[in-house]
């Protein structure tokens, strides 16, 4: 087990000379962390949003990795499997708005005829976007008390990530591909991903989400392992349950369509994969390899309490990242 603070007071991610506030490491139910980054190099940041509907899958990233801002429009058609993948590479981030707080201010990406636009306040976001064949226009509103995972994991003074897992957001709004107008509506739900931190230079990191009605649960690994700090979550009517442990992550890198399993104290959770994603960049200093399984969920996990909450029929991903940035 892990022993992890609670965060609850609004608290600096960084002292006045860029490195870890000590204050900062912990874990929060909303976002409470001012992401103070400094100088320039081994800083990461971004805004990544999964979108689930029964039709459609959908990822939007806008990222700055200091000497390059990388950012995507990806929509997957469930029914016929095809996907449509529009990347843009940006030198230097140029042009990239991502404000220090999650859930507060713009994000703006733009290059090479892909555009994000997300607007931020205290009833949700708003977001926009648009890519050859896609126009995204989505409302993600925010739930009177409802509750994210923020996570400061600590490798050390001057490398460090702060996150917010977002799991199980209502979302409406329309999608249009090729001209074709999808609407979105009650039996969707969108994912957060708010990152900003100090990396080192090669890093592997699992990551699963999954979302259905009054349920979601959020999970991840490798990238945490022996900081003491862990962002694994069970969400029950959009209160989080912590889990402070490690967990053992299942899968086969030779088939990843194979079923993932996930498992370890208070949770275990199983991944039918029904389609998988491949994203690979090469740029020489930047490289990337991600293999994201959507899938079906099934198992259990425990709240505080100690009921086990039925993950049957959640809806999500599982996903290994390896990256040299």
């Amino acid at each position: 087990m892990t022993h992890e603070k609670e965060i609850v007071q609004p608290v600096d991610l960084c002292r006045p000379d860029g490195r870890l506030n000590p204050a900062a490491v912990g874990w929060s139910r909303r976002p409470l962390h001012r992401a103070n980054l400094r100088g320039w190099g081994r800083a990461k940041r971004w805004e990544y949003w999964g979108i689930v509907t029964p039709a459609h899958i959908v990822g939007l990233v806008a990222s700055s990795l200091d000497y390059a801002g990388v950012h995507g429009v990806y929509v997957l058609d469930r029914a016929t499997g095809d996907e449509l993948n529009h990347d843009a590479v940006v030198p230097f981030a140029r042009g990239v708005e991502l404000p220090a707080r999650s859930g507060a201010g713009r994000v703006v990406a733009r290059g090479s005829g892909l555009t994000i636009q997300i607007d931020q306040g205290p009833g949700g976001s708003v977001i926009h976007a648009t890519a050859p064949g896609v126009e995204v226009d989505l409302d993600v509103p925010l739930p009177p008390d409802h509750q994210s995972l923020g996570v400061v994991v600590p490798w050390g003074p001057r490398r460090f990530q702060y996150t917010v897992k977002d799991v199980g957001r209502p979302v409406h709004g329309t999608l249009r591909l090729k001209g074709v107008e999808h609407r979105v509506g009650d039996d969707a739900f969108a994912v957060l991903d708010h990152g900003r931190g100090k990396w080192p230079y090669s890093v592997r990191w699992n990551w699963a989400a999954g979302s259905g009605p009054g349920r979601a649960i959020q999970l991840g690994g490798a990238w945490t392992d022996g900081t003491g700090l862990t962002e694994n979550a069970l969400f029950v009517d959009g209160r989080l349950h912590k889990i402070g442990a490690e967990l053992q992550w299942t899968y086969d890198r030779n088939d990843w369509r194979r079923p993932w399993r996930i498992a370890g104290e208070r949770v275990d959770a199983r991944l039918e994969p029904f389609h998988e994603r491949v994203a690979r960049t090469n740029l020489g200093v930047i490289a990337s390899e991600t293999h994201q399984c959507f899938g079906h969920f099934s198992g259990w996990a425990e709240t505080d309490d100690g009921s086990r909450i039925d993950l049957d029929g959640l809806t999500g991903w599982a996903e290994e990242a390896r990256n040299r940035w």
